[in-house]
């Protein structure tokens, strides 16, 4: 059987791509994110939980908590490949150019310029340090005072009567967890579209 000289554009290989590629790494990429979010939702649900706590361990009201999250890199993924970066092998993902495909339409052969990432960002040498997801950096506290209520029959009211609470807006804190409901979803709709992905490469 002759092969078909005009390939479609999602039959070429990448210039430089490695023959072998990371067919769960999408799969990380996803779940380090819901891995994420729901750290970012225990955290809120935690702000909620204490919202009128005056005195903490310490002795101080509760400090309202936010999550740090910083771009993942092939150290540090959460669910990052076996030997990081480098198990890649040294063909590496894309090149360090944009490259040319080949469009089929109806008027002949299109030229298409396909910007890509440089090679040190998509290999986690760079600043950007490549595609592994994403990553809690820290929990961060809150450093305002908190609010004044007045109420001299509290046992935590000062001399003047008032009593200092935590610096929490429940209202604030359902939007930010309704927020991190969305981006658990959305993660969720990557796993699954990936595996059904995955799943459809198998039976080829």
């Amino acid at each position: 059987m002759p092969i078909d000289p005009i390939r479609r554009p999602a039959l070429l290989p990448l210039p430089s791509q490695s023959t072998v590629r990371p067919m769960f790494k999408s799969l990380g990429i996803a779940a380090s994110g819901l891995s994420a979010q729901r750290q970012r939702m225990e955290t809120i649900a935690q702000n909620i939980a204490n919202a009128d706590v005056t005195r903490g361990t310490d002795g101080q009201p509760y400090k309202r908590r936010d999550v740090i999250m910083e771009s993942a890199s092939a150290g540090n993924a959460v669910y990052g490949e076996q030997g990081g970066a480098g198990s890649m092998g040294s063909g590496g993902v894309f090149g360090s150019t944009p490259f040319t495909v080949p469009s089929v339409t109806t008027d002949g052969i299109k030229p298409i310029v396909v910007p890509v990432l440089p090679r040190t960002a998509m290999m986690g040498t760079g600043p950007d340090a490549g595609e592994y997801g994403v990553r809690v950096a820290g929990i961060a506290e809150d450093q305002g005072e908190g609010r004044l209520v007045y109420e001299p029959g509290h046992p935590d009211a000062d001399a003047t009567g008032y009593v200092r609470y935590p610096d929490i807006d429940t209202t604030q804190e359902t939007v930010r967890l309704l927020d991190a409901k969305r981006i658990f979803e959305a993660n969720v709709s990557v796993f699954q579209v990936a595996k059904s992905m995955l799943r459809a490469s198998i039976d080829i």
